[in-house]
């Protein structure tokens, strides 16, 4: 009996069925599907005192007409506790299918400013698309400047995004319209 006994305790098979669970449960957990992920992590959205986002400009439009379009309010949609409008109906399904595709990169606040550390509102008519993520700036004469070497202003951003994002109003250095 006791051979038995140390015969399952030590076969091999019996070790790949734990594995597996054991496999399966870590990523899962990685993924965020038992609840420890960060799935449900709101972005911060930079918009105005009334909640709007993007001062009513139509997130889509960027993408879709690589041109700023202003929104109307009978197409507006709530996301991340801030208001959206679009310039139709099919762009404002386009946002509610996926809104992660559209909301702007730094959650709206000036790509440049965030790429020197700090945050600052944006202007609409100074934003681009790059690599399918879309980038505000303050104005059009700091979007120039962005322009001058976008991929370290997005890598610096990037870095001090994770910092800057749980301070955004307190990091301004701009005054709030």
């Amino acid at each position: 009996m006791q051979k038995a006994i140390n015969y399952k305790i030590i076969n091999p098979r019996n070790y790949v069925g734990f594995a597996l669970i054991a496999f399966v449960a870590l990523v899962a957990a990685g993924c965020g599907l038992l609840g420890t992920g960060t799935l449900d992590k709101t972005t911060v959205i930079n918009k105005d005192s009334s909640g709007l986002a993007l001062d009513g400009y139509d997130a889509v439009a960027y993408f879709t007409e690589n041109l700023p379009r202003m929104g109307k309010p009978e197409f507006t949609a709530d996301y991340d506790g801030a208001k959206w409008q679009f310039t139709s109906n099919e762009n404002r399904a386009a946002f509610q299918k996926e809104p992660a595709k559209y909301v702007p990169q730094y959650g709206g606040y000036c790509a440049w400013a965030v790429a020197q550390g700090y945050t600052a509102d944006t202007d609409p008519n100074a934003g681009k698309v790059v690599d399918g993520k879309l980038y505000l700036n303050y104005n059009p004469a700091v979007a120039v400047k962005w322009n001058e070497n976008v991929p370290q202003y997005i890598e610096d951003g990037n870095k001090n995004w994770k910092d800057l994002s749980g301070k955004a109003e307190e990091s301004r250095k701009d005054t709030k319209k």
